[in-house]
This record gives structure tokens, C-alpha cells and sequence, in this order.
């Protein structure tokens, strides 16, 4: 037995934020099943992806983590001008696996732990935001020789999973689904909003495929996902 595909089936290389990992995988899936294109999907920060997209990774497609590097790409002559859009906005999340420990603000204030785990603000827009968080508490230069730093917001949330930290910053995708654990949700007015922008490679101009993913990306099915991964559309 032969698997049919559409004739122009392809496939488009998509660099991913570490943020976006569980929502772009089934994002990815029902693409495939929408159109017969794959989506091939290689995570990281935005820094550390920008910077392969810059050196010449075959990438098609940019989903980073904020907005300023896909707009950097565009600077650089690395992406389509009038491609570029918000495809989320995300929200920010105190989150331990003790389900006793976090208690919202009052937790990182009374700075009982050892260890808080963020992604590098220099590499990840969440770890900027722990940081923005951190200093509009007032507790920045309290909590500065306490925490352990991540390459990305994956590495963050891996420190706070295996206990190498006993609470740390992630994204709100990332522990939608689990049920374990104390959380608090970090008040959106404590940093800016985590806008999170698509574009268009000039490697995938010509890509039916890119092009097709993007699109899709706008769409109601993928937005449905993007939602129920704790996502907005805009800022509250």
C-alpha cells in the first residue's frame, strides 16, 4: 500500500523558542494533516537561534520568543519585511514542584530558597521578564546571588523539575498541564509584555511549504492550541 500525498507536498524547517516546544509540536502535526507538508522543528532560545539563522542554518521559518529579533532579521537582510506578526503573547509563571513552597510575590520576598531558576535575559525575552519582575518587587539585588541561569527557558524549567532550584520563572505553556507543584502567576503589569513574532526566512520566499505554515499559524486550528497553552492573542 502506497501513502497519497499532494503533489507539491514539501517540507519547511521551522526555528522554534523553547517556549513554543509543546504547542509547536501539535501545531506541526495537524499541519501535516491539514496540508501534507512537515514542519521540521529545531528548538532554542531566540538568541541562539537568530544567531544560526545568521551563519546560514537552513531555516525557512522564524518563531521566536519576542519581537525584536525577528525585526533584527529584517534589519539584517535575513527576513521578509512584511511577513513578520505576533503569533502569541505570553505570560510569565513562579513555579516550584513543592507544592508548598510558592505563595505569589510574598514567596520571592521573604527569599526563603537557595536557588531561583531563570532563563538568561540575554539569550531569552522570559528571562527578561524575571528580571523585570525581580526589580519591580524591589528584591533584584536580594535575589541576584540566588539564582541559576539557563540557556534557555527549557533549561530553566529542567533546573526547577530535577531540583537543582527549588522555584524558578517559566512560561505558563509550560506547566498548563501539569498538576503538580505551587505556581503564581506573575501579575502582567510587574514586566512588559512577552510578544512573540513569526517571519518569514528570505531562505523560505520561494517555499509553498513555509508559506502554507505561516499561514496555517494564523489560523483558527493553531490558534486553538495556542490558547490552550496559556497564550493570548494580546496583553490583558
Amino acid at each position: 500500500m502506497f501513502l497519497v500525498l499532494p503533489a507539491r507536498a514539501a517540507q519547511v524547517n521551522v526555528a522554534v523558542a523553547a517556549n513554543f516546544t509543546d504547542a509547536a509540536r501539535e501545531i506541526a502535526a495537524a499541519f501535516g494533516k491539514a496540508s501534507g507538508h512537515e514542519a521540521v522543528l529545531s528548538f532554542g532560545s531566540s538568541a541562539q537561534l537568530l544567531a544560526q539563522i545568521g551563519q546560514g542554518a537552513p531555516f525557512q521559518v522564524f518563531l521566536s520568543a519576542d519581537e525584536e529579533r525577528p525585526a533584527k532579521a529584517i534589519a539584517d537582510g535575513l527576513a521578509i519585511a512584511d511577513s513578520r506578526f505576533t503569533y502569541a503573547v505570553g505570560k510569565l509563571v513562579l513555579w516550584s514542584r513543592d507544592p508548598a513552597r510558592v505563595e505569589g510575590a510574598e514567596t520571592l520576598k521573604a527569599g526563603a530558597y537557595d536557588r531561583l531558576a531563570i532563563a538568561n535575559p540575554a539569550a531569552a525575552p522570559y528571562g527578561v521578564a524575571a528580571i523585570e519582575t525581580l526589580t519591580a518587587l524591589g528584591i533584584q539585588e536580594a535575589a541576584k546571588g540566588k539564582i541559576v541561569m539557563g540557556n534557555s527557558i527549557a533549561q530553566a524549567f529542567q533546573f526547577i523539575d530535577t531540583a537543582n532550584a527549588e522555584l524558578g520563572f517559566v512560561a505558563l505553556s509550560q506547566v498548563v498541564n501539569r498538576s503538580d507543584g505551587s505556581r503564581w502567576l506573575v501579575d502582567q503589569t510587574l514586566y512588559r509584555p512577552i510578544r512573540q513574532d513569526a517571519v518569514l526566512l528570505k531562505t523560505g520566499a520561494e517555499s509553498d511549504a513555509a508559506k502554507a505554515f505561516l499561514a496555517f499559524l494564523k489560523g483558527p486550528e493553531a490558534k486553538a492550541v495556542i490558547a490552550r497553552y496559556g497564550y493570548v492573542d494580546r496583553p490583558d
